[in-house]
């Protein structure tokens, strides 16, 4: 396929992908449910093929192809020959950023799709009529293709009268059952509300410029949390040795990889002789991310964030109403600024006139109204109450996305096993399985007034916890001594375990906060009990029995 179409015809879909809203009115509905399903993985599966076309034809390095081969020599070029050179060198470089670009959307839309998938997955689950078998939506989708696979080689073999009675892809469980019920899976991490602001056509940097300015700052805390790097592994080795080779000294730059970090100097000496002088050595780590991935990393960040905008815009007026002195008066210098703002004389030429103008007549209509003097100072009721408004912006709205986001990994965390997590990114594509202390530095502590505007307006199952970095310490540890036993372990429960047997919180909390049965978080803390130290030979003798 040419270059040009490759790129039209991405662009034509991705704006396709735009223009088609995701609706989530009847998702808990079946049918409803898998046909939202089926279209994102149909979607994902498009354009992960567009991708693989573009890395074929070198869209991840399109600038490569500009370099300048031949004489560098002025001389031998004459001017009209150089600028036509330049001309054409412009014009390469233009395909390229077309493609650097492309790819980009290309890879922001796959991961979005993928994070979309993954909340989906874990939402709900499809229950067998007859013989009550679970299955997840992934597993659903492939009894259908299974089914699909089956008419064909009914087909092949010209059995067209039994092709005719399958014509509805009907989805069969093991058991023979084509009936089945769906089942919102209470004890999922999922927030479905995230979906509709994903960038999910690639286009992350139109979604970042409609945040507000608070929005945006909610936008970079996020990106930070999901940022954070953990201590590096050493990658390779650089040094810039000197060394003497027939009577003349050679300084050179050289390279080693990580298998040498700790024998760097007998190897350098082994290459280049027993007098050679190291004068810089430099270690190059791998810092990896608890996301692992930029564009995933970007599409969590703006999908939380502007939810985080629409739960604030849902109750700004019931947060703001204990702070601010006089609501109206601000709602009304509010009202002015924006009506100004929105107004662009035709008489005013060039942005500096336009911005004098709008402060001038900013300034005449509070003047109007009361809200400004004739010296031009703001009412002092007023000016306190956009001072008050900037805090509670800064200190309370831009951390609601963030809280969102650290309860919902940190739970993910503890209710979901380590192999699952190595083998499955589920909600959270890329997420690492497990964390280091540093990056478990970003769950310490969590805004209380935000936990309490998330459980009283938004009826969010949100426990507020300190330390929060020293029960996931406790769950990874844990999962190390139950790696190998055959005590049956219900993950979930387990979650709210740490939580109750770490934290002065009742398991009747923590059990409702995860949708389980108190009598199974108790189970697991007797199984907490148990994989602790054993203290007595008996105890020690149980651990053993268990492992083999």
């Amino acid at each position: 396929m040419d270059e040009s179409i490759l790129i039209s015809k991405t662009e034509k879909y991705l704006n396709e992908i735009q223009n088609e809203k995701i609706s989530l009115e009847k998702i808990s509905k079946l049918e409803s449910f898998k046909s939202v399903y089926c279209k994102l993985t149909k979607r994902l599966s498009n354009l992960q093929e567009m991708r693989e076309d573009m890395d074929l034809k070198g869209y991840t390095a399109p600038y490569r192809s500009l370099n300048k081969y031949g004489s560098t020599n002025s001389g031998d070029i004459t001017f009209e020959e150089m600028s036509e050179v330049n001309r054409h060198g412009q014009y390469f470089r233009m395909k390229a950023t077309a493609k650097k670009n492309i790819l980009d959307r290309v890879k922001s839309a796959i991961d979005a799709h993928k994070i979309a998938i993954g909340h989906l997955e874990e939402f709900g689950i499809f229950k067998c009529e007859s013989c009550s078998k679970s299955y997840k939506p992934s597993a659903f989708i492939e009894l259908s293709k299974k089914e699909s696979a089956n008419n064909k080689n009914i087909e092949n073999k010209e059995n067209i009268s039994k092709l005719e009675e399958k014509k509805e892809e009907k989805e069969e469980c093991s058991c023979g059952c084509t009936d089945f019920k769906f089942e919102i899976n209470k004890t999922g991490v999922y927030r479905l509300e995230i979906i509709p602001y994903l960038p999910l056509s690639g286009n992350y940097m139109v979604l970042m410029s409609e945040m507000t300015s608070w929005g945006r700052e909610s936008f970079k805390k996020v990106l930070s949390i999901l940022k954070q790097e953990r201590k590096g592994v050493v990658k390779t080795v650089s040094a810039v040795i000197k060394f003497k080779e027939n009577d003349r000294w050679i300084r050179k730059r050289v390279s080693l990889d990580s298998e040498y970090v700790d024998s760097y100097e007998e190897e350098i000496r082994k290459e280049y002789g027993k007098n050679v002088r190291i004068e810089f050595l430099q270690f190059h780590r791998t810092k990896p991310t608890i996301i692992n991935d930029k564009h995933a990393r970007t599409a969590l960040a703006i999908g939380y964030a502007k939810y985080a905008e629409n739960i604030v815009q849902n109750n700004k007026e019931s947060i703001l109403k204990d702070k601010i002195s006089n609501i109206y008066k601000l709602a009304k210098y509010d009202e002015i600024v924006r009506d100004v703002k929105l107004q662009r004389p035709k008489f005013v030429v060039g942005e500096d006139s336009l911005e004098e103008w709008r402060r001038f007549e900013t300034e005449n209509r509070l003047k109007t109204v009361g809200l400004m003097s004739k010296r031009e100072n703001l009412d002092p009721q007023l000016k306190q109450d956009i001072n008050k408004r900037k805090n509670v912006e800064k200190r309370v709205f831009s951390e609601v996305a963030s809280t969102l986001i650290l309860w919902d990994i940190f739970k993910y965390y503890l209710t979901t096993s380590q192999d699952r997590r190595k083998r499955y990114g589920g909600p959270f594509p890329y997420l690492r399985s497990d964390i280091d202390r540093k990056q478990r530095r970003i769950f310490e502590n969590m805004n209380k007034e935000v936990v309490n505007i998330l459980k009283n307006n938004e009826n969010e199952k949100i426990i507020e916890l300190n330390n929060m970095d020293l029960l996931l310490n406790k769950k990874f540890n844990l999962e190390k001594k139950i790696k190998g036993s055959n005590i049956k372990i219900n993950y979930v429960s387990l979650g709210a375990a740490i939580i109750s047997s770490n934290c002065n919180i009742p398991v009747s909390l923590s059990s409702k906060t995860f949708d389980v049965t108190e009598k199974s978080v108790e189970n697991e803390i007797k199984n907490i009990n148990t994989f602790k130290k054993p203290k007595s030979d008996k105890t020690k003798k149980f651990l053993e029995m268990i492992k083999k």
